[in-house]
């Protein structure tokens, strides 16, 4: 699994400690040998522990044990563990927890959402957004995969959506701009997205490769997919707004290929002990 870059890892522990741990140094205790150990207070899809044991290791620390990002972990399983002098455990202590915290939330958040579309289709892709908390792009990335779901998209610059804010500087026949589209980029997916059956329907007979509903309800997702179903080709029909792990399955039932969501980004880091202490 993408690991985040070695700048990346420095960036985060200068944003603690950008000149030292005054409190170990001052207490003197920053080479005396020590260990850390991470352990999972709940059961939970850990994430973001190759990064968090790199932190102990660039600052000294001999990492003895971690956990592969997309680990799902029972509650009390240790996940990472480490030695070396106090200075460096305590220097990556917080800012590595927060970091498996936050990550194995969205991880563990995806991974419900992931179990509960598949076990209704299992062919089906949860997909991700790009709205995440701004900063946090690759934090979040690397959560979401290690949860089992794929990546909407990173960014604009990456794949054609064409959202109705668009479609209202466009005038005439939609299979005139859907035909432009693809010919101006002939190796991309045209996407696109709509807010009522009616309108989706006809998108899709327009020409459009896939065809995103946004905050469509299961029912009118069926419709859409019965319509379009003998369309050669078939676009791809994705579910959009408002899927969480409660209503995915029912969303999945309906014939959708793609289930798209945010909401793994939002609720409560998942729950981390760290012990940290000298070495016997």
């Amino acid at each position: 699994m993408h690991r985040l870059p070695d700048a990346r890892l420095d960036d985060l522990l200068a944003q603690d400690a950008p000149h030292g741990d005054l409190t170990t140094e001052l207490l003197g205790i920053a080479e005396v040998p020590g260990r850390i150990v991470f352990a999972a207070r709940d059961a939970m899809v850990a994430c973001c522990m190759e990064e968090a044991a790199g932190m102990l290791a660039r600052l000294g620390a001999e990492v003895t044990d971690v956990v592969p990002s997309g680990t799902a972990v029972p509650a009390g399983a240790q996940i990472l563990a480490a030695q070396g002098p106090a200075g460096a455990l305590h220097a990556a202590w917080k800012v590595a927890q927060t970091l498996v915290e936050y990550a194995s939330g969205i991880a563990t958040r995806t991974r419900g959402i992931v179990a509960a579309a598949r076990a209704v289709s299992p062919g089906i892709v949860v997909a991700c957004t790009r709205k995440n908390f701004p900063g946090a792009k690759d934090i979040s990335a690397k959560a979401v995969v290690a949860g089992g779901a794929s990546l909407h998209r990173l960014g604009l610059s990456e794949t054609v959506l064409v959202f109705p804010e668009h479609r209202a500087f466009l005038a005439g026949d939609p299979a005139v701009w859907l035909a432009d589209l693809k010919a101006r980029a002939p190796e991309k997916k045209i996407v696109v997205e709509a807010a009522t059956v009616v309108d989706a329907v006809a998108l899709a007979r327009a020409g459009a490769d896939v065809v995103q509903l946004e905050k469509l309800s299961p029912a009118d997702g069926a419709a859409v997919v019965k319509a379009t179903r003998d369309l050669v080709p078939a676009p791809v029909i994705a579910a959009a707004g408002g899927i969480t792990e409660a209503n995915a399955a029912e969303h999945a039932a309906s014939g959708v290929g793609v289930l798209v969501t945010s909401a793994p980004y939002s609720g409560r880091p998942a729950d981390v002990k760290v012990t940290l202490g000298p070495i016997a």
